[in-house]
């Protein structure tokens, strides 16, 4: 038996990159043409963020919430534990992440994204990422069939989160960062095991997000009373 130090992360690998692919072809099938619905509703988005950040925000924290729930059935119950059993443990954070933005949105109302300046302007970027990811499959030689759409996949739908709450405002933020970072770092590593080259979308949108962060803790710090940089 090999030592355990001569294993490779690809070695534990369930599937190979083609499997892994024709699922999302597979998946794409049975739910066409709900796609077109799911692009439209990205722009949709897009557009209430930009015109109606206050009023819009229930309706935004509603589809996000019927969005994860979603995925993480039609995607993760239904598709990938075919492929990966391990995926059945995050079907659970799918739902969770709906229900909260469920509470956090209708219910009581507790988010408004309209944040602007720096933050907002990555929330943006990163909002507009997502609803481009179907490009990603003829850039790196697939075949549209595989594309990943916001909405229907679970990488678009976690990296348009966290867009949105970084222009976001309110207490549960919080609680709704931890599941989509978790995915897209789950997501991006077994990417970057296949070798793909899309894992660095995920590495990029995390890295964006934490540096939101940071710099909005160092603003709040700065404008508390009684702060000051130490000479």
């Amino acid at each position: 038996m090999s030592e355990w130090w001569t294993y490779r992360p690809e070695d534990f690998l369930l599937f190979s990159p083609r499997v892994y692919w024709r699922m999302f072809e597979l998946h794409n099938a049975a739910l066409w043409p709900l796609q077109v619905l799911a692009l439209a509703a990205g722009l949709i988005v897009l557009l209430l963020v930009a015109r109606w950040p206050r009023s819009s925000a229930r309706w935004l924290a509603l589809l996000l919430a019927a969005l994860w729930i979603f995925v993480g059935w039609s995607f993760l119950w239904n598709r990938y534990v075919e492929i990966n059993w391990a995926a059945i443990y995050v079907v659970p954070a799918f739902a969770v992440e709906g229900v909260l933005f469920l509470i956090c949105g209708p219910l009581l109302n507790s988010l408004a994204f309209d944040r602007r300046g720096l933050a907002g302007g990555i929330g943006y970027f990163m909002l507009a990422l997502a609803i481009a990811f179907p490009l990603l499959a003829p850039l790196q030689g697939r075949g549209w069939t595989s594309s990943e759409v916001f909405g229907i996949a679970p990488d678009p739908t976690a990296v348009a989160t966290l867009g949105l709450l970084l222009l976001a405002r309110g207490r549960p933020l919080p609680w709704l960062l931890p599941v989509p970072v978790l995915w897209c770092l789950l997501s991006g590593t077994t990417l970057w095991t296949m070798g793909e080259p899309q894992a660095w979308v995920l590495y990029s949108a995390l890295a964006l997000t934490a540096f939101v962060l940071t710099w909005n803790a160092v603003l709040r710090l700065s404008a508390s009373p009684g702060w000051s940089p130490r000479p």
